[in-house]
């Protein structure tokens, strides 16, 4: 019987997020087509806070002992390099595909003269995910010699250097299952949701200013935010001195985000900065009526068409979101329309279509 072919993913951790949950869903994806699949992160976070992946993926972490970063900076760097360099060596993938940031470059780093083909994936807006000068050169100089590029936005391809631009290629994010299901026609909850991380990118500052500015004219409507984070109690006190603390919700985390806000008004997301959000697509999935940030690099704008699937409003404009927030509350018939639009997008997003693209574009890489 011949070997399976081995593929190997590499990302910082499997923690609760987008780019984490596309690496969980293309190794699942794999591995049901008969592959060898690894994971391989540097960290492992408690396993309430991880997706649960198949007992047949194999689990491999990358961090070196304590005693062997006992170096400077560049010294501990480059042992984490050869430790990585040593896991590819042991494990032969015919495939390694990386996530995000740093991760791209130690991987291509680490299979230096190995002849192993790298995919590289920028999950975010490159200008923020290579901001520093020290990122942005090795970016530059090593992100030629990938076997392949996966970008989430035309916007992040036109950032790069002709050459890389050659070899990227847009690929889209697989809609999560739970997410694929009626748009719910009942009578809804009074309430505009989003489902985020609590730091300054995602800047929910502005959507609790926003509702603050018309929270008056909708006394019965509330604003819950799912998730947890830095900003969290900035966001409690914002709420306070705007005196509409008992309108925003913050209950924490959510295993159950598809139920919890199926039977919601509307969506909005305000990131500064954005690739293909997971986030967005979903509640769009669900039938909400959704606005969103028009945010570099451009995710938002290729998922909405203004005031036919969803409504774009400018990054921290509080005042204009708060417009759009009333219009759509005003108004049942556009929030219906915006709802059915949008859903839409759950014949792009299908998740066996989206793992077929990716399958394609990786089995050619391997040949």
């Amino acid at each position: 019987m011949p070997e399976k072919k081995h593929i190997m993913f590499y990302i910082s951790t499997l923690r609760r997020g987008g780019a984490e949950r596309v690496i969980v869903n293309l190794a699942e994806g794999f591995l049901r087509e008969g592959y060898k699949v690894s994971i391989v992160t540097p960290y492992r976070k408690p396993p309430e806070l991880e997706y649960v992946i198949s007992s047949e993926i194999t689990r491999i972490i990358s961090e070196p002992a304590e005693d062997k970063l006992q170096g400077n900076r560049l010294q501990n760097f480059k042992t984490r390099v050869h430790t990585l360099s040593d896991i590819w060596k042991e494990n032969k993938p015919a495939l390694i595909v990386s996530f995000v940031g740093k991760n791209n470059m130690m991987a291509l780093l680490s299979t230096w003269k190995l002849h192993i083909p790298v995919v590289i994936s920028v999950r975010g807006n490159p200008a923020s995910e290579y901001a520093s000068k020290s990122m942005n050169l090795a970016a530059k100089l090593l992100f030629p010699h990938a076997a392949g590029i996966v970008l989430q936005t035309n916007q992040a391809k036109a950032y790069f250097s002709k050459p890389i631009q050659k070899k990227a290629v847009i690929l889209p994010n697989p809609l999560n299952p739970l997410f694929i299901k009626e748009r719910f026609e009942g009578e809804r909850k009074n309430e505009i949701v989003t489902v985020t991380t609590m730091d300054e990118n995602k800047n929910q500052k502005m959507l609790v200013s926003a509702f603050a500015r018309i929270a008056g004219k909708f006394p019965d409507v509330y604003v819950t935010i799912y998730g947890e984070g830095p900003k969290r109690a900035e966001l409690e006190q914002l709420a306070d001195s705007l005196g509409i603390r008992e309108q925003i919700k913050m209950p924490g985390e959510s295993s159950n985000i598809p139920e919890d806000i199926y039977r919601s008004r509307i969506f909005v997301m305000t990131s500064n900065t954005e690739g293909s959000p997971n986030a967005l697509i979903e509640a769009m999935s669900l039938g909400l009526a959704c606005v969103s940030t028009d945010c570099p690099c451009g995710g938002p704008a290729e998922l909405i068409e203004d005031g036919v699937n969803g409504m774009l409003v400018p990054v921290n404009d509080d005042e204009k979101l708060a417009e759009k927030l009333e219009q759509i509350l005003t108004h049942p018939q556009l929030e219906q329309q915006l709802g059915i639009k949008a859903t839409q997008i759950q014949e792009k997003m299908e998740p066996e279509t989206v793992f077929t693209e990716w399958k394609k574009y990786l089995e050619n890489l391997e040949n």
